[in-house]
């Protein structure tokens, strides 16, 4: 018997404000917003990059569970203010122009562009809601 093929499908995000996430992971990171609806009182809202149209990302609140106790939800919001919740690495085929697109739609720069000893160029961010997003480029 063979082993099935697994592949990634969804990966999370936490976003304190959908408004603010939206345009930056849409506009300045160049993903496209498939779904963007309600969902047990909360936002279902998923990017992607068209070149992998069966992978998302979700963007979700910090706390996903709508019965959370509002200390729960503090807690996870002040992480979430920290950058201490996830980080997304992401390859390109420039580092260094996706580095300067996303420089100057005013990210805040966490690591400008350096040859890493693993076999990449990579570069890091914080997206709106305090998210590290890295951004590699294999090295020849």
């Amino acid at each position: 018997m063979t082993n099935p093929t697994i592949a990634l499908a969804q990966c999370f995000v936490a976003v304190h404000d959908h408004d603010l996430a939206i345009p930056f992971y849409r506009d300045v990171l160049g993903l496209e917003v498939r779904n963007d609806v309600g969902f047990e009182n909360m936002r279902w809202v998923t990017v992607g990059s068209p070149d992998q149209p069966d992978v998302d990302i979700v963007l979700e609140p910090p706390l996903a569970d709508p019965n959370a106790a509002e200390a729960d939800k503090r807690a996870m919001d002040g992480l979430l203010a920290k950058g201490l919740l996830r980080a997304v690495n992401f390859t390109t085929a420039d580092v260094d122009a996706t580095f300067e697109r996303i420089r100057s739609a005013g990210a805040e720069v966490l690591q400008e562009p350096v040859d890493q000893p693993y076999g990449v160029r990579d570069c890091a961010f914080r997206d709106p809601s305090g998210n590290m997003l890295r951004f590699n480029q294999k090295r020849a």
